[in-house]
Parts: C-alpha cells; structure tokens; sequence
C-alpha cells in the first residue's frame, strides 16, 4: 500500500493561521485519530435529500401498480446518488486539505446533488433525465476538477493515476448522455452499461498505485451514511403513520406497522454496527468490493422507508395494490440488506455454522413473513429483533470468541 504524509495544516512560521490554498498532496494512510469532517457530514445531509425524493418517487410508482418499473427508476437514480457519493468519499479520505479550494469544489458538488434532487420526479414520472443528467455531471466534472489539483501535487504513479481518474471520469460523463437521446425501451440497457464502466474506473486507475485511503475514515463514512438513510427512512414512515391516523383515525390498524417497522429499522442499525470492519478494510480488493457492496446496502435502507409508507397506503386505502405487495413492499428490502450485511460484514467475524446462519436463516423468515396479510410488517419485525438477541446470545456463550474481541458478536 502507498502511504503519504499528511499535509501540514498550518504553515511554518504563522501558527494558528491557515493559508488559504495549498497543494492537494495525498493524506496519511496511517494517520492518526483520523474522522469524518463537518463539510463532509453536511456533503452526507444534502445527498440524503435526494434520496428522499428518490424514495417518495417509489412510493408512488408501487402504490399505483408500477412496481417494476419503479424499482428500475429507482435503481438508475439511486445509482447516481450513490457513485458520486462514494467517489468523493474516497477521494476525500486520500486527499482531503480543507483549503479553501477544496470546500468550493465540495459545495458545487453538493449543488449538483441538489439540482439532481430537483430533477428525480421528471425521470420517474416522464423518463426526462435532463435535470438528472445535468446534476450528475455538476458534481462529476467537479470531481474530475479535484483530481486535477491532485495530479498536479504528484509525480510518477501517483500522477498518472490521478490523470486517469480525471479521464475515465468525463468519458463517463459524456456516455451517460445516452440516457437523454437514445429510445426509451435501450435506456435500461445503457444504464447497465455505462454502470459498469463507471465502476471499472477506480480499479483501472489505481492499477499502478493505490490511493492513500484511510481504512478507519472510509469504515466512518460508510457508517454516518448509513445512520442518516436509516434515520431518513424512520422520518418518512413516522409522517406516513401520523398523516394515516390524522386524516383515517387509523391508529389500531397503523400501530403494528408502526412497531414493526421501527423493530425493523433498529436491528438494522444494530446488525451493521455490532463489527469493526476496517480491519478487513486492507487492499483495493477487499474495499472495493466492500465499497461496491453498499449499492445494494444503502438502497435496501431507503427502500425499506418507502415500502414502510407503502404499508401504510395500502391499510389505509390509499394504495391501489393488495396487502401481499404492501407487504412486500417491506419484507423484501428488508431481506435484501440483512443478506448484504452478512455478505460484506458479518461474515468474516462469525465463528461455527451456527453464528454462520443467523442472518441468512433471519433474511428467510421475513420473506415468510410476507404472507402474514396485515400483521406480516410487525412479525418481520420480530424476527429482526429475536436475530439480535439470537446473535448476542450466541456470542455470549462463546467464551474463547468473545476473548478475540466484539467482532465475534452477531451481525
């Protein structure tokens, strides 16, 4: 791995005083005490808008009867959100300087996620990706710009990879305009496409050196992340039920929802939360596909919120669906991200078959649970919470696992 060290945050000679523009050299991959800054914890704020508005687009689509076609416009613009989220978070945990520079550049980023938000309800509703695209390409070229002053502070590998970064990152760019002239019917397939490309990009650019990334800022990042789409997930159910019990005076038929999506949301903080994953975090391999994994753990989050509002729809009359969909709206991202979890997590601390499969066996019964008409969101529920209380108990009793540290508890 390719270590640097960090840049000093004050000059020499002017102590307590900053210069407002310094070379953007590459961080230290063992610096110390290293977290997350409040510029990116407000860069993780305003990405979550428009992830809402992503999630209300779903809720829509699938309470009308066009699940499957809102799934798909889900995962093409929640792709996008995702990318760019992920590619500054890595950028930042090698070469964040705070400098003055470096904020400006962020915060048009953050613009460009906002004019992206902006554009959510045209690509689901009309499959105009104008809005969409423009935002996207806002916080692109943007990050095409940071590598640029990166390539500029390096020499050798280190420049060529930056170098690479900057092309593969605005020839993407420019594919991604297949999604405005190309017929309806082929812009799935070229989402799929260029999804891939974009993602060959960090392997194909670091093949000759390894940016410096932090494990323990990166496993944070990902972390805050995660905590702010849960949290946006239990806002966008807990307006769901209120506006359900203040316009139906449901509150008998809302309550199991309502417990059950909150026992729901709850193990799912405590089962990505329970590792230390940065310890696995120890080459490009391994993080990429740690990295690439959460695609499928953040979106599984979100969705679990909408299919929540969904549930709600649907007892309330709302919804134009039957209570299996509802209801389904629900179990199954559920499944999803207790299985992704396990895949990119929990796995690689279980000790014995047994630990082994919890979550697996966990994933199983909630799609069970779908069948259970108007209680099957609070049974899902349960049997989140009883996997918790599965795995710390299976933890607790194993004495020689526990001695190897809390990565052996459950997960």
């Amino acid at each position: 791995m390719t270590s640097s060290p960090a840049p000093p945050p004050v000059p020499s000679g002017a102590p307590g005083i900053r210069q407002p523009l310094r070379r953007l050299r590459a961080r230290g991959r063992d610096e110390a005490h290293r977290t997350a800054s409040a510029l990116e914890l407000f860069f993780d704020l305003c990405f979550v808008v428009a992830v809402a508005q992503a999630g209300i687009e779903l809720v829509h689509s699938v309470a009308e009867g066009h699940a499957g076609q809102g799934i798909l416009d889900y995962a093409m613009v929640f792709f996008a959100l995702w990318w760019a989220w992920m590619n500054f978070t890595w950028f930042a945990s090698a070469y964040d300087n705070d400098d003055v520079l470096y904020r400006v550049v962020t915060l048009v980023q953050i613009a460009g996620v906002l004019v992206l938000a902006a554009g959510v309800s045209r690509a689901f509703e009309e499959h105009d990706y104008l809005v969409v695209w423009l935002g996207y390409a806002i916080m692109r070229v943007a990050m095409a710009a940071q590598w640029l002053r990166a390539a500029r502070a390096a020499e050798g590998p280190e420049r060529t990879t930056a170098l690479r970064y900057v092309g593969g990152v605005l020839a993407c760019q420019v594919g991604w305009l297949g999604l405005l002239f190309l017929p309806e019917g082929a812009r799935p397939w070229w989402f799929l496409v260029m999804a891939l490309l974009e993602m060959c990009v960090p392997p194909f650019a670091e093949r000759g050196h390894t940016t410096s990334w932090h494990p323990r800022h990166i496993a944070e990042r990902y972390g805050l992340f995660t905590i702010i789409v849960l949290g946006e997930t239990i806002a966008a159910a807990t307006v769901a039920v209120k506006s359900g019990i203040d316009e139906n005076d449901a509150l008998g038929e809302l309550l199991p929802i309502a417990s059950g999506g909150l026992l729901i949301i709850f193990a799912a903080w405590w089962i990505y939360f329970v590792v230390p994953i940065h310890g696995h975090l120890r080459s490009n391999r391994q993080a990429f596909l740690w990295g690439y994994g959460h695609y499928v753990v953040l979106a599984s989050a979100a969705a679990i919120g909408a299919g929540l509002e969904v549930a709600v729809e649907e007892t309330v009359g709302k919804a134009h669906i039957s209570t299996l969909a509802a209801s389904a709206a629900v179990t199954l991202p559920t499944a999803l991200y207790l299985l992704t979890v396990w895949a990119l997590h929990s796995r690689h601390f279980k000790r014995g078959i047994t630990q082994q499969l919890v979550l697996p066996t966990t994933a199983l019964l909630v799609i069970c649970c779908t069948f259970l008409g108007h209680w099957a969101v609070f049974a899902a529920g349960v049997v989140c919470a009883l996997s918790v209380v599965a795995g710390e108990t299976l933890a607790a009793t194993r004495p020689t696992a526990r001695q190897s540290g809390p990565a052996t508890r459950t997960g």
